[in-house]
C-alpha cells in the first residue's frame, strides 16, 4: 500500500480538527455551559485505556480504538438516540464518513488500520472492542458527574442508561465509584 502523502495527511487532519470544535450533543441538549468536545471525550477514553490492567487485552489496540471510535463524527456530527435517526441509518452515515476519511488518506496502511479499528469497535465482537464500549459509557458518566457538580444540575438519564451495561471488572469498579460519588458530590 502507498504511504500517506503529506497532502493527504493534512487534508485528513483538517477534517479531524472538527472534532475539537464540535461539542457533544447530549451535553448541549441538557444545557451544560461550555460542554466538552468530541475530541475531549475521545482523548480521556484513550487515557482510560492506558489505565486498564488486563494482560488478556491488547492495550495498545484499545488506546488506538478509543481515539478513533468517533472519527466519523467529524463529518456527520454527534448523532444521539434522541435525534430521530435510526441505528441503521446512523451506522450507514458513519460508515460512509469513515470511507470518505480513508479515501482522504489515500487508502494507505494507516487509513486501513483506522478503518479496521473503527469497524472492530462498531461490530463489538472482540474483547478490546467490548472494553472500549465500556470506556465510552464510563467516560460519559464521569463527565456527567463532573457536570452535575459544576452546573448544579441532575443528569439522571446518563446514569440510568448505563446501569448494568458494564462488562469489564475494572470498568465496573470505576463505574461503581462514580455512582457512589454522585450523592456526596451533588447533594442530591
Amino acid at each position: 500500500m502507498p504511504p500517506t502523502s503529506a497532502s493527504n495527511a493534512i487534508d485528513f487532519l483538517t477534517i479531524v480538527e472538527r472534532l475539537k470544535r464540535t461539542k457533544r450533543t447530549g451535553w448541549i441538549n441538557n444545557g451544560i455551559r461550555g460542554p466538552e468536545s468530541i475530541a475531549d471525550h475521545m482523548h480521556r477514553m484513550g487515557i482510560m485505556a492506558m489505565l486498564i490492567e488486563d494482560e488478556a487485552l491488547d492495550r495498545s489496540r484499545c488506546i488506538k480504538m478509543a481515539i478513533v471510535h468517533d472519527l466519523a463524527e467529524s463529518l456527520v456530527g454527534d448523532i444521539t438516540p434522541h435525534d430521530g435517526v435510526s441505528k441503521e441509518e446512523k451506522r450507514k452515515l458513519e460508515a460512509d464518513a469513515m470511507e470518505q476519511l480513508v479515501q482522504t488518506l489515500g487508502m494507505s496502511e494507516h487509513a486501513k488500520e483506522i478503518q479496521a479499528l473503527w469497524l472492530e469497535y462498531e461490530n463489538g465482537e472482540t474483547n478490546e472492542a467490548k472494553l472500549v464500549f465500556d470506556l465510552d459509557k464510563c467516560e460519559m458518566i464521569l463527565q456527567a458527574l463532573e457536570y452535575e457538580k459544576s452546573d448544579a444540575k441532575a443528569l439522571d438519564q446518563f446514569f440510568d442508561s448505563t446501569r448494568g451495561v458494564f462488562k469489564h471488572p475494572q470498568v465496573i469498579a470505576w463505574a461503581e465509584e462514580i455512582y457512589k460519588r454522585r450523592p456526596a458530590a451533588n447533594g442530591f
